[in-house]
């Protein structure tokens, strides 16, 4: 098993930026594909963007990319989603989640992820 933690989440104007950081535990990180998802009030829970084992291959949500990138340090058990050009609609509480069975092309669907972190709220204010 794997555990993991966000943390950089926080409030930010239109047009900001932030870091989000996932840290994993347990079982070798590198066993697992990442990805990241959001969930906002009333709405459900969204893919943003996901990474291979080796980094090698990402994938991202339309709504995200050329805006995000995801990426992971294995040395250090962490991915990231750096946040640029932000917009209110992606105030969400956002989740990593880990996936030991698609290493090599993680997926879309949050049902593919067995292992979730407890979720960092990103606000983005007009």
């Amino acid at each position: 098993q794997v555990q993991l933690v966000e943390s950089g989440g926080g409030t930010v104007q239109t047009g900001g930026s932030l870091r989000l950081s996932c840290s994993a535990s347990g079982r070798t990180f590198s066993s697992y594909a990442m990805g990241w998802f959001r969930q906002a009030p009333g709405k459900e829970r969204d893919f943003v963007a996901a990474i291979s084992w080796s980094g090698g291959s990402t994938y991202y949500a339309v709504a995200v990319n050329g805006r995000f990138t995801i990426s992971r340090d294995n040395a250090k058990n962490t991915v990231y989603l750096q946040m640029n050009s932000l917009k209110p609609e992606d105030t969400a509480v956002y989740y990593c989640a880990a996936d030991d069975r698609n290493r090599l092309a993680p997926k879309r669907v949050g049902a593919a992820y067995d292992y979730w972190g407890p979720g960092t709220q990103v606000t983005v204010s007009s």
